[in-house]
């Protein structure tokens, strides 16, 4: 599997993976078309925070991964938030969510903590990432929304 950056060529097919992604039950939350425009263009731009990378398997996009940037005061460095992690249906189950942590570890090796949310009810996904060393945390996430765009 090659892991890259999104750059605008991607732009089109991204958005449709992550509007399937958002449109699935692995999400809570459905986001607009909207939001997911400006998540692409903060992946395509200079935003320090936001960082896109698309999968490819023998030259085809077999999913993508988008990735928001924190420092943890709890831990004392940097967090990497794994926001979206997608890959299409005939790339399930090859190990290629493995492959892309072992490329997060090495791409922020300052990371003191990598963190991503998933639904209990996926269960492919949870065995997915406890078997790449994510636990499930104790913590009660709460969240506060601004944007009136959200939905």
């Amino acid at each position: 599997m090659n892991i890259r950056k999104i750059t605008e060529k991607d732009r089109e097919e991204l958005f449709e993976m992550m509007r399937v992604f958002y449109d699935s039950p692995a999400l809570i939350h459905k986001s607009s078309d909207a939001v997911l425009k400006r998540d692409i263009e903060a992946c395509l731009s200079d935003m320090p925070f936001a960082e896109g990378y698309i999968f490819e398997v023998d030259g085809k996009t077999a999913g993508y991964a988008m990735i928001s940037k924190s420092f943890t005061t709890e831990y004392g460095g940097i967090c990497v938030w794994i926001e979206d992690l997608y890959f299409k249906p005939e790339y399930r189950g090859k190990g290629l969510a493995t492959r892309f942590f072992e490329f997060m570890e090495k791409q922020y090796p300052e990371a003191v903590r990598f963190k991503l949310e998933v639904e209990k009810e996926n269960e492919n996904a949870v065995a997915a990432y406890k078997k790449n060393g994510y636990e499930i945390s104790d913590y009660f996430l709460m969240t506060k929304e601004i944007d009136k765009d959200l939905g």
